[in-house]
């Protein structure tokens, strides 16, 4: 029977959760997990002052463990566990793995699907993504032939349920990842056919919603959730548009067509502006006011830009800077009020994963696995640049002190655990929601505060 203590606040009030925690509860914030793709806000940010900033492949790491098969999605992490999927081609296996977060033992192993091997593009892979986790369950996501496959786990490896909540067809292969609100994950389901975003609870698999969108068109956007303007407001770029939702009903509250066909990259909110890079065949990154209804192209786009925009990796917003990669590795940072270019610098030739922030510093990381460390700011600023050894095509996970970073072969975790409130809670974890203690059976042991 569920409680109000198991009751998860969804994604759009954890923002402002965050800023008050910061202030009010130092050890909550070294205890955040990763949960889902691009961490707890879903937009790469991290709350951690303890990010490592300095590592080889073997210094500073804490442990490398080997990964069977092959895939580009990132790990996610909660508590004393890093769940992480891969994909195995000859044996037609997709699996779901859940390794100690203290040693990188593989606790379980599970089979997840078995399929046939769908056609991908040369830089996708057959477990690109990224599974969402709020404590109690795991949610993953990968393409049945031609339907889309989500199914569930519990945290000892027993599946809890397996929907196939549509179709999914598209020459470029399967990438959607879910994300957390509420009692609900939200799938993008943006394809070359009847295109659709559904909602699916989470206990039981059950379609809550499902909303049809505007073109037939592939994409592989996750949306982003926040409380603006009094609005609970799921944003995504795909289809042939940018366009808000509300995550409780599917409906849609504004629209801004273009300006190009198809998206991979998360837009990142700023407080007062959205952020968008995309695409193909046109690439183009812009500037969003988050308001309105309906068909807002010609009044919400507060600047556009064609120059050094990034097609597969996600930008970042940090403070009065927007900062992105190009796929080719060619780094900008921007004034994000204007969309003034404030410097450009090539660091790598390929760049496939997001970037992500910590403790006020950029980290991005090439496919050759160097990551390059920057200061925002209105002059380039390197602070360090690290080389794993391994190539890498995900994004890496913060928290608590450590990277994780997946490789081509292993799962690496760098740096120290530095959370003082988890060495001396060591059988108890926080709850999304940042405030309240949670046991390891995940069971809230007192009520979630009212953000």
């Amino acid at each position: 029977m569920r409680t109000e203590s198991t009751t998860r606040p969804g994604t759009s009030v954890l923002l402002a959760a965050s800023v008050a925690i910061a202030t009010l509860l130092p050890s909550a914030v070294s205890a955040e997990n990763w949960p889902q793709w691009r961490g707890p806000r879903g937009d790469g940010t991290s709350l951690d002052p303890h990010a490592p900033t300095a590592w080889t492949s073997v210094d500073n790491v804490t442990w490398k463990a080997p990964l069977p098969g092959k895939g580009h999605a990132s790990p996610v992490v909660w508590s004393d566990r890093v769940f992480v999927i891969t994909a195995m081609k000859e044996q037609q296996q997709r699996l779901l793995l859940c390794l100690d977060r203290a040693t990188g033992k593989r606790l379980w192993q599970r089979v997840v699907l078995e399929a046939p091997p769908e056609r991908i593009h040369a830089l996708n892979s057959y477990g690109s993504s990224t599974p969402a986790t709020d404590g109690q369950r795991i949610y993953v996501s990968f393409l049945d032939r031609d339907r889309m496959f989500i199914a569930a786990y519990d945290f000892e490896g027993n599946q809890v349920w397996q929907v196939h909540p549509g179709p999914f067809a598209s020459i470029h292969g399967y990438c959607s990842s879910p994300v957390l609100w509420k009692d609900t994950i939200i799938v993008n389901g943006d394809h070359d056919g009847p295109a659709y975003i559904v909602a699916l609870d989470r206990a039981t698999g059950r379609t809550v919603w499902k909303t049809p969108r505007p073109n037939k068109t592939r994409s592989y956007c996750t949306p982003i959730l926040r409380q603006i303007d009094g609005r609970n407001q799921m944003i995504l770029a795909g289809s042939k548009c940018v366009a808000s939702y509300d995550p409780d009903s599917g409906r849609q509250h504004w629209i801004i067509d273009g300006p190009t066909e198809q998206f991979v990259a998360s837009l990142v909110y700023n407080g007062e502006l959205l952020f968008m890079t995309c695409g193909f065949p046109d690439r183009f990154m812009q500037a969003i006011h988050p308001g309105g209804r309906g068909n807002v192209t010609a009044t919400h786009v507060a600047w556009q830009k064609d120059r050094d925009c990034a097609y597969v990796p996600s930008p970042i917003a940090v403070g009065p800077y927007f900062l992105l990669v190009s796929d080719n590795g060619v780094a900008t940072c921007l004034e994000a009020k204007t969309g003034r270019s404030l410097w450009r610098r090539r660091l790598g030739p390929h760049f496939s994963a997001s970037l992500a922030t910590a403790n006020g510093l950029v980290y991005f990381l090439s496919d050759k696995g160097v990551m390059t460390i920057v200061k925002p700011g209105p002059t380039f600023e390197e602070v360090a640049r690290n080389e794993l050894g391994e190539k890498t095509f995900a994004s890496p996970a913060i928290s608590e002190g450590q990277i994780f970073l997946r490789g081509a072969e292993h799962l690496f975790c760098i740096g120290k655990r530095e959370a003082a409130w988890a060495k001396d809670h060591p059988a108890a974890y926080h709850h999304p929601c940042q405030s309240c203690v949670i046991s390891v059976t995940g069971r809230a042991t007192s009520r979630c505060r009212p953000w």
